[in-house]
């Protein structure tokens, strides 16, 4: 069940550009949070900005009661929570939403991040780790700002491989092409996305193409985190349905099955939230 409480902040650690790592105690959270899940802040009790904010679970410490995030400063919200003082509150309610599920036995899982859709690939990377899998992780972004967690990624001791759209760092060119160019020569493996839009949808593209299973976090805009305003539905059509359901991705993902998924009314909605200004 999610906690919602006032979660000090412990450190802040600048990592480039408008990106933070952010570290609040939430005893809760650290212990019950599994990756793919994520919490809803908002800096001290003003009342501007109303709502709170999602972000995904970069990082647990069950022992410290801790959890870190990873935040790009880009709006009020998120400036907000950037700019907050360490030893202030921040309120936060989680762990909230579905997490990633292990592949079969004999698959190989492959992690594909966009940008700042690697938070959840890290702790996914450090739970498979614990299992006694070995994830292979592929993290691209437009150039090499975007790419604010490389050291992050080199920590890990895992393979990865790095992309950039416009080839400053690593592999030039689109993350996933660099995914199919290695799904090519491999053996069975399961993907697993978290990133931009078209990112997710070129990662359902290539799982459908190879016959590959593939889990997609999705981010729509939310407002409550617990099902209630419907600001987050995704359409999704799972097998054996004659049609496809509205399903809000706080409480039924935001993980989901990418071959679930409506692509082309996904698409359409973001469009319509980014016309609105949402």
């Amino acid at each position: 069940m999610p906690s919602d409480r006032e979660a000090p902040l412990i450190a802040r650690e600048a990592v480039g550009g408008s990106y933070f790592l952010l570290t609040f105690r939430h005893p809760e959270v650290a212990r019950q949070a599994r990756a793919g899940q994520f919490v809803m802040m908002k800096a001290g009790h003003s009342p501007e900005p109303p709502l709170r904010r999602p972000f995904s679970i970069m990082d647990v410490a069950p022992e410290l009661e801790t959890f870190t995030l990873f935040v790009k400063a880009v709006g009020s919200g998120t400036r907000e929570l950037a700019d907050l003082p360490v030893g202030h509150g921040a309120l936060c309610l989680g762990p909230l939403g579905t997490a990633f599920s292990p592949p079969p036995a004999g698959v190989e899982p492959v992690l594909i991040a966009g940008g700042y859709g690697i938070a959840p690939l890290l702790l996914w990377s450090r739970e498979l780790k614990r299992a006694g899998l070995t994830p292979r992780l592929f993290y691209g972004g437009r150039s090499r700002a975007d790419l604010a967690l490389e050291p992050a990624v080199e920590a890990l001791g895992l393979p990865h491989e790095f992309s950039t759209d416009d080839g400053s760092y690593g592999q030039a060119g689109k993350v996933t092409e660099a995914v199919a160019r290695y799904l090519a020569n491999s053996g069975p493996a399961a993907l697993y996305g978290c990133g931009p839009h078209a990112m997710l949808l070129a990662v359902a593209s290539l799982a459908e193409r190879r016959g590959l299973r593939a889990q997609v976090s999705l981010d729509p805009w939310m407002g409550c985190g617990l099902g209630i305003c419907l600001s987050c539905v995704v359409r999704v059509q799972r097998r054996g349905e004659e049609r496809g359901k509205y399903r809000c991705a706080c409480t039924e993902g935001p993980v989901f099955d990418a071959a679930d998924v409506v692509w082309s009314d996904e698409a359409a909605s973001r469009s319509h939230r980014e016309e609105a200004g949402a």
